[in-house]
Formats: structure tokens, C-alpha cells, sequence
């Protein structure tokens, strides 16, 4: 196997710490991912981390940290939005085969890298699609499709949930990567949660493993259907979050 060439020990430890264990064809393709990721970023920006080590602790294991707020054994349907180079969507679909997974961002060249990623990696029940969180969000295309919808991309709380909550079914789950102390945004986001459908449920903190990295998922329920205005058009829910 490839991946012998790179020394597990601590990704392992990570994974063991997460309650997740993967195997050797597993681990393999979390190594082309790695080189793909290193490759293609040579040329193109993809992340400012490309170290061994902290791709697999600051991109591997905070991506699959996912399963300390959802039981992502099961087989749920999980769009990433604004995933750039894969992340969270890429590594959670490696370590559990059975998320149906897509990956939504709205830069064509991303896009072509994870779709690079997808094919070598002989990836099924995953796609990449180019567009706008706003866009996609539409009753015919993947409104309300989904039971989970995560984002790691930096945006305040509220316009996030206006990128995102529009995706989930009622019943689903909107969780957030979040890294600082969240109490704050979290207060100012509820008036806009609620509008768009959601229920704050609860934060989940963590120091992510092998590090001293403090992390937060903020875990939003989406209780009834989001009202048809929402998402409003392109850039307002940055410009003018609710």
C-alpha cells in the first residue's frame, strides 16, 4: 500500500480519539487524497495548509469530527456548501461509505479538483456541483433534499443559516464548523434561525485531537419549512444578514 509511505501514528491516534476506524483501502484513499491535494495546489490555491501532519489534523480529523454532533454511520444524504477543496464533504464520505454526499461551491476551477478527486479515488454516491448556495436553494433543484447540511466556510452564523437551513428537510440538521467561542454569535443568529425555519439545538465543543485547537459545531434543527423568500438573491445574505 502507498500509504506506508507517510507515517500514520498520530492521523491513527486522531481517528481512534473520533471513535473511527478505518482500513487499509480506507487510509489509502486519504493518501491520494493528500497528494491530489498537494499537486493541484501547486497551481491553483486550495488551502495554506499543505504539511503532512496538519492536513490530517486541521483538514482529515476537523472534517471528520462531524461524528460528535450526528451518528454519520447511518446512511444520510449530507450537502456541503461551499466546500472548496472537499472539506468537510470528502473525508467524511472516505471514513463513512454509506453518506450519499454532495459538495456544492462556486468556483468552477474547485469544482474540477474535486471532480478529479471523485474519479481517482473511484468515489460513488458523491457529486460536485459549480453554483451559488443561493442558486441551488430553488424548489426544483435541491431545496429541503437533504438530512444534514454542514459548513466549514467563514461567514457570521446568520448568513450561513440563510446559505444552508433552505437545503435541510424538516427533521434534518444544519451543523456549522465553528472555531472560537460561539455563545455570542449564536445569540445575535436566533432571531434569523428562526425565521428560516431552524431551532437552535445545542453547541458541541471540543479540542480537536492531537492539538489544542478549540472547535465548536453549532447544531441546528430545522423544525418547519423554510418561507419561499429565502435564500434572498446573491450576496445579500452577506451584505445584509437578517
Amino acid at each position: 500500500m502507498d500509504y506506508e509511505r507517510y507515517d500514520l501514528t498520530r492521523f491513527k491516534s486522531g481517528l481512534a480519539e473520533l471513535g473511527i476506524n478505518l482500513n487499509d483501502v480506507q487510509l489509502e484513499q486519504f493518501m491520494q487524497y493528500y497528494a491530489l491535494l498537494v499537486e493541484w495546489n501547486s497551481f491553483m490555491n486550495l488551502t495554506a495548509i499543505t504539511e503532512f501532519e496538519e492536513v490530517c489534523t486541521k483538514h482529515f480529523l476537523d472534517s471528520l469530527s462531524l461524528c460528535r454532533a450526528v451518528d454519520c454511520t447511518k446512511a444520510l444524504s449530507v450537502i456541503d456548501i461551499g466546500t472548496g477543496a472537499g472539506f468537510p464533504g470528502i473525508p467524511l464520505k472516505l471514513a463513512f461509505p454509506d453518506l450519499k454526499v454532495m459538495l456544492l461551491d462556486s468556483l468552477g476551477k474547485r469544482v474540477k479538483f474535486l471532480n478529479e478527486v471523485i474519479d481517482k479515488l473511484g468515489l460513488s454516491g458523491i457529486e460536485a456541483i459549480h453554483g451559488r448556495a443561493e442558486d441551488f436553494a430553488k424548489p426544483d433543484l435541491l431545496r429541503e433534499r437533504f438530512d444534514v447540511c454542514v459548513s466549514r466556510a467563514v461567514a457570521n452564523l446568520s448568513s450561513l443559516s440563510e446559505y444552508c437551513i433552505p437545503y435541510v428537510k424538516v427533521g434534518g440538521f444544519f451543523i456549522s464548523y465553528k472555531s472560537e467561542k460561539v455563545l455570542e454569535e449564536m445569540a445575535a443568529a436566533k432571531k434569523a434561525v428562526e425565521l428560516l425555519g431552524g431551532a437552535l439545538k445545542e453547541k458541541v465543543e471540543f479540542v480537536l485531537p492531537n492539538s489544542d485547537i478549540y472547535r465548536n459545531f453549532v447544531v441546528i434543527k430545522k423544525v418547519k419549512a423554510t418561507p419561499k423568500k429565502y435564500p434572498r438573491k446573491a450576496g445579500l445574505p452577506t451584505k445584509e444578514p437578517l
